[in-house]
């Protein structure tokens, strides 16, 4: 069968169209999408939130994988700007600093990182655990450096903060996947019935946070990298798959948030999950609410 010449237009038009289309959206997710950095706000009630603590101000980031493509150097130093900017009570870093296995990605040191993060600002400090690539790469090495710029590493340890007599710890607990897990234990170390924040890297360990721990916070997933229309996250490092990709999920009266991530691993590819600097604010529920 064969088109005639008004037919072969319309069918060249469209396939230009086509064309144009796929290289637009090639370009979207390779290059202006994961060197975009969002800075989106979040507002938690959780019951029985001490009030000495209202309106707690948490920047929560992860997976900055620096050296990846987009994530400099020099971009790290202006997401630390922006961070600065958010004036946070605390910062807490949910873990993979490094990268090894992007696709045309640069290895950058942990030291020239933590140089960087030294100048990271929060009322009540700045913590972090570390992630399953910062552990395949050299978990030692990177815990040092982070240390010795200042950062609290919480690798199943505890940290108290003070304010107005009141207390609120913060646990921090060892990545899933690399390293053994420890949760009672770890939250044994809190002093008495205190409210508590737990950051780790994997988010796959929450249905195990007891319900003495007020809020969960994590990373890992990158929110999947990739989320298309009307198919959704379908390559999330999960065993939960999508459940635990992206945001805020409240689970039987129970709190947690998982940011997407800034950087990229395997591919240097984001498509509707920009790179995000999470920025949480924490009152007390009214009565009645979760």
């Amino acid at each position: 069968m064969f088109l005639s010449k008004r037919n072969k237009r319309i069918v060249l038009i469209v396939l230009g169209v086509v064309l144009t289309l796929c290289v637009a959206l090639a370009v979207w997710a390779f290059v202006i999408e994961p060197d975009r950095l969002v800075v989106k706000e979040e507002a938690i009630a959780i019951r029985d939130w001490p009030p000495a603590f209202d309106h707690l101000r948490i920047v929560l980031i992860s997976d900055l994988h620096v050296g990846s493509p987009h994530i400099t150097i020099e971009k790290l130093r202006q997401i630390v700007a922006t961070i600065n900017q958010q004036q946070a009570d605390l910062v807490l870093i949910a873990g993979d600093f490094v990268i090894q296995d992007v696709l045309g990605g640069e290895f950058v040191g942990p030291e020239a990182i933590a140089a960087e993060l030294k100048n990271l600002r929060a009322r009540d400090g700045v913590f972090a655990v570390l992630g399953n690539h910062d552990w395949w790469y050299d978990g030692e090495r990177i815990k040092g450096a982070l240390s010795s710029a200042g950062i609290r590493m919480l690798e199943n340890e505890v940290a108290q903060i003070e304010r107005d007599g009141r207390s609120i710890w913060i646990a921090g607990l060892a990545d899933l996947w690399t390293r053994p897990q420890q949760i009672n234990a770890t939250l044994g170390k809190v002093k008495g019935q205190a409210t508590i924040i737990a950051l780790t890297h994997n988010p796959d360990i929450f249905p195990d946070i007891p319900p003495s721990v007020a809020l969960t916070l994590a990373g890992h997933t990158h929110g999947g990298q990739v989320n298309l229309p009307l198919i959704g996250r379908r390559i999330v490092p999960s065993q939960y798959k999508e459940r635990y990709a992206i945001g805020h999920i409240i689970e039987n009266g129970h709190h947690l948030y998982v940011t997407p991530g800034i950087g990229t691993s395997i591919l240097p590819v984001r498509f509707r999950v920009p790179p995000e600097i999470s920025v949480i604010t924490i009152n007390s529920a009214a009565s009645g609410e979760r």
